[in-house]
């Protein structure tokens, strides 16, 4: 079973599977209308405020909303790169299969790497959304 960020213990797994604690720092990029509010709502809850791309600070966690129309998206990973701490992580925030906006997982995969990040599992982040775990490969 998978929990959403729709329920009370939806919201708190969500976060636990996010990684995401208090006092983190978390970016948010690709904000619109559209985004799971509950999820949204539930790391703010837990860090307090989101950050937005033009941060000056070395960020934990990026929430990335991203949609088939949005542009490069090798392009802005490489921007949600920049702040990231070295165990930082990138959640990839797409539209699930059937949904308006839909990006096929392929297109991620080879993104990703372009990027200087790997895919590393998914999870079902709300109604309408799947979240993407991209890292920086850990050097040997």
């Amino acid at each position: 079973m998978n929990a959403t960020a729709g329920s009370a213990d939806g919201v708190q797994t969500i976060i636990d599977r996010l990684g995401v604690k208090p006092g983190d720092v978390v970016m948010e990029i690709g904000f619109d209308s559209d985004i799971d509010a509950a999820l949204r709502e539930a790391v703010v809850g837990c860090v307090g405020e989101l950050h937005d791309e033009g941060t000056d600070e070395v960020v934990d966690t990026v929430l990335l909303w991203w949609r088939d129309d949005d542009g490069d998206l090798v392009d802005v990973l490489m921007d949600a790169r920049t702040p990231m701490a070295e165990d930082g992580v990138v959640w990839l925030l797409t539209p699930k299969p059937g949904r308006e906006g839909h990006i096929e997982s392929a297109e991620i995969a080879e993104a990703a790497p372009t990027a200087g990040l790997q895919g590393t599992s998914s999870l079902n982040a709300g109604a309408d959304w799947v979240a993407t775990r991209l890292v920086a490969p850990r050097g040997r």
